[in-house]
């Protein structure tokens, strides 16, 4: 009895510590992918294009998801997107009582990567601004923590920009990390991640900047409205930044339903390394 006590004791203790290490690894991750994603946007605003482009920001934001699964991926699958998570768990690749886990730690992650970004250039943002903080107009820079829509953007077509953009992520990553497809090399699978997020940028990114992680980009955003750009930040245009979000989610449940099993009828096969130590994350 005093035996099996021990056991019991000793694999709750194994459990909490296997739950806090995927926590501070995705705390870590989502860190790392706004540090090097929003920073890269950051330097392109307040130069003006003369140290930054479009281009630019979507290496940053590669480079960011790509090493962020390369830190995190073998401790918690380096989802470093709730989104993501939500898919896994819908998938049964990841314990429904770890999701609330992951999530939290996202958040935590994007959050903590905006003061990063605020801090390092807190000089150049205060010199660029003349010290107002602006959401919209020619001086604006909320732009640099989180995405916002392109005046043409009507609501049908942000929700169809949102479905294509998340469905092309969601099947590809499941492509790459497929076991019983051709897949990645081993160890490479962050690089190819990351280059799906770069082709995903350079081909869909007009509309709305390619939103498709909710951390990224509600973390950053919480975080302006409180750094002093307002509440404005939650309601720039007639779109929302609420329904951008639901919509993307939503996507990524419909193709965890739908995408999956039509992938698995062609090649892909269920038993793909999507549990925590797998990486299979997302920008």
């Amino acid at each position: 009895m005093e035996l099996d006590s021990r056991r019991n004791l000793r694999e709750r203790c194994a459990l909490k510590q296997d739950i806090l290490r995927e926590f501070l690894a995705e705390i870590l991750g989502t860190f790392v992918l706004i540090l090097f994603g929003c920073g890269s946007v950051a330097q392109t605003v307040l130069s003006k294009g003369a140290l930054g482009e479009p281009l630019t920001i979507h290496i940053g934001f590669t480079t960011g998801v790509m090493l962020a699964v390369y830190m995190a991926g073998g401790v918690s699958g380096g989802h470093v997107n709730p989104a993501v998570s939500l898919a896994m768990v819908v998938l049964g690749k990841l314990p429904l009582k770890k999701f609330p886990v992951y999530v939290v730690a996202q958040f935590i992650g994007a959050f903590a990567g905006s003061c990063a970004v605020f801090g390092l250039y807190y000089d150049a943002l205060m010199d660029h601004t003349n010290g107002v903080l602006l959401v919209t107009g020619e001086n604006a820079t909320a732009n640099i923590f989180a995405s916002y829509p392109a005046k043409h953007l009507s609501v049908l077509n942000g929700f169809i920009d949102q479905v294509v953009g998340t469905g092309a992520l969601v099947l590809c990553i499941l492509a790459i990390v497929d076991r019983k497809n051709m897949g990645a090399p081993k160890g490479m699978e962050p690089l190819i991640i990351g280059l799906t997020i770069l082709a995903i940028g350079v081909s869909m990114g007009l509309n709305c900047g390619y939103p498709i992680n909710p951390a990224r980009d509600l973390g950053p955003r919480l975080f302006t409205a409180i750094a002093g750009w307002g509440m404005d930040v939650f309601r720039y245009s007639k779109h929302t930044h609420t329904h951008t979000k639901l919509t993307h989610t939503h996507t990524q449940l419909t193709h965890a339903h739908i995408i999956r099993p039509l992938t698995l009828s062609c090649s892909l096969r269920q038993d793909v390394g999507l549990s925590s130590g797998e990486p299979v994350s997302s920008m």
